[in-house]
Parts: structure tokens; C-alpha cells; sequence
């Protein structure tokens, strides 16, 4: 592939009454895209801690370089405390300062300019050092997708606001659609309008809203597809979003059709929600399965 895909972003562990699993969604995304055979890059920083070194180790299992994850002495790794009461609906304690909150632009990463395609979040900004370097790489990208990723108490409309002005591409779920578009309006709208507002209002060109257990919609300049979603006995949902993310962005690189795109996210999305962890192993095998057994919700 002539392009790679950078994610930009936190790495930690996700700390669960079960134990603890390496996670954050710009690093779920690339180990996902990796798996798709995409060439998917991750930069972001963790401490020189036995916690760093480990996810370090399990960056390296999973076959995603880590050549651009700094190592800091003078933070220690992310970690984000899970509460999985409600398995549909995981709920992040997220501690700060960690290592992530300070990922640094130097010159190794001017192999990527404007050659790349980037995918970001909002909670990586909520530190001055790694948002500038955000901001940097934002002014290179050649194609910038935004995971929007909202994580009380750590953004603000102003910076949702200038990140969403540099995006191409917009991915984010019908709470934080909701959210957004009450900020900038008080009329009462329905989803679909809230995703055209929106992109007529930051001149996004694809926008991706997910819906849970009800599917996916999209919206690009041909208008909007819909998929109704799969029905799953769910194990936990962590990390399915970034699954889906990764899915659709294989598929949309490819040039596939939005119905095509749209089926084969949600059918990874459920895939991942039945299994325990962010980034269990995407087979085709296993989507095969997911195919013939899962029947799509009715509206």
C-alpha cells in the first residue's frame, strides 16, 4: 500500500476487576488495521515502567511497529480504571498525567508529511504537548479521519470544534452525534439531520455515526446508507468501536460500496463485542461465522 495509516494517540491499560488489557483506541484501530493487512502505524509514548515495557511487548505480539512509541523516564504508562457494571456501556476512569499526555513532535516523524492518512481523537488533546503535536501532524496529513471519542471531563466544545474543521472523515456514536450538534443549535433534530448539519458545517466529506445494537449509518456526497446491525450475545464491548473503525476504513481505502462498507464493519463490530478484549484476532473464518449466524435487527 503507497500510504500509511498513522494513529495517533493513547496507549495504556484498561484496568477491569477481571485484570488488566492493553487498550486505548488509537492503538485498538492500528492493531485492528494491522490485522487487515493495512500498513498501520502507531505514535504515542509510555513510561520506561515495567507497564510501558510490557505493552511495548504486546505491541510487538500483535505485529504493530513500535518505532514511534516514545519512551518517557518522567511519566509513568496510561492506565484507565474500567467499570463494566453495564456491558454495553463501558464506563473510563482515566488517570492524568501519563506518558501519552506528552507525545512529543521530533524529526522521526517527518517520514510521514503528507503522505499519510491520519486517524486522532479528542482525548489526546487534552494536554498542551500532545495536542501541538496533533496540530502539527493535522497541518501534514493528505487524508485526516476523526474518532471523535468523547471522555468526560476532558474536552471542551472549542476543541472538538477545531478538530472537527480538520477532519475528512468523521466517525463518532449517535450520544456524542447528539452532543455535538446541541452546541451549535437548539433546534430539535433527528440523526440524520444532525449528521448533515454537521457536515455541511465543517465540509466534512464522510461521516460514519455507529448505533450500537441498531447498526450504522453513513453519510457521504451520495447520500446516506443505513445498516440495521447484527444481534450479539455481547461479552463486553470494548473496544468493538475501534474494530468497526478499523473495517470501515480497510474497506472505504479499498473503494468498496457504502452498503459494502457498512456490512462488513458492523459485522466486525459484533465479532469483537462477543469476545473479551479490545483487539481479539479478525479472521475471515471467524466473519464467515458472523455472516451465516447473525441475523440482522429489524427497524
Amino acid at each position: 500500500m503507497s500510504q500509511s495509516i498513522i494513529c495517533f494517540g493513547e496507549v495504556l491499560w484498561d484496568v477491569l476487576p477481571t485484570g488488566k488489557q492493553a487498550g486505548g483506541a488509537p492503538m485498538n484501530v492500528a492493531v485492528h488495521l494491522r490485522n487487515f493487512g493495512m500498513d498501520a502505524h502507531l505514535i504515542s509514548r509510555v513510561g520506561s515502567d515495567e507497564p510501558g515495557l510490557e505493552l511495548l511487548a504486546f505491541l510487538r505480539d500483535k505485529s504493530l511497529p513500535t518505532a514511534y512509541v516514545q519512551v518517557t523516564h518522567t511519566h509513568p504508562t496510561g492506565v484507565a480504571l474500567a467499570n463494566v457494571t453495564d456491558r454495553n456501556e463501558v464506563v473510563y476512569t482515566l488517570v492524568q498525567p501519563v506518558a501519552w499526555d506528552f507525545i512529543q513532535y521530533d524529526n522521526t516523524l517527518t517520514d510521514f508529511y503528507t503522505s499519510s492518512i491520519l486517524v486522532y481523537g479528542s482525548l489526546v488533546a487534552r494536554s498542551e504537548t500532545s495536542r501541538q503535536t496533533l496540530q502539527t501532524l493535522l497541518s501534514q496529513a493528505a487524508l485526516k479521519v476523526f474518532d471523535v471519542n468523547l471522555r468526560a471531563p476532558f474536552y471542551t466544545p472549542a476543541e472538538i470544534d477545531f478538530l472537527l474543521k480538520h477532519a475528512d472523515i468523521v466517525k463518532l456514536n449517535h450520544h456524542e452525534l447528539a452532543e455535538v450538534c446541541s452546541w451549535y443549535t437548539s433546534e430539535p433534530m433527528t440523526e440524520l439531520q444532525c449528521m448533515e448539519f454537521i457536515k455541511t458545517t465543517f465540509n466534512i466529506k464522510t461521516i460514519c455515526v455507529t448505533r450500537g445494537e441498531r447498526g450504522a449509518i453513513l453519510l457521504t456526497p451520495d447520500g446516506f446508507t443505513e445498516h440495521p446491525g447484527f444481534r450479539v450475545s455481547v461479552e463486553d464491548t470494548i473496544g468493538s468501536g475501534d474494530s468497526f473503525l478499523a473495517a470501515f476504513l480497510s474497506m472505504y481505502l479499498a473503494g468498496e460500496a457504502p452498503e459494502q462498507i457498512l456490512h462488513h464493519a458492523c459485522a466486525v463490530g459484533a465479532y469483537v463485542a462477543t469476545q473479551r478484549g479490545a483487539t481479539p484476532l479478525v479472521t475471515p473464518e471467524a466473519l464467515t461465522t458472523v455472516y451465516k449466524n447473525l441475523s440482522p435487527i429489524l427497524n
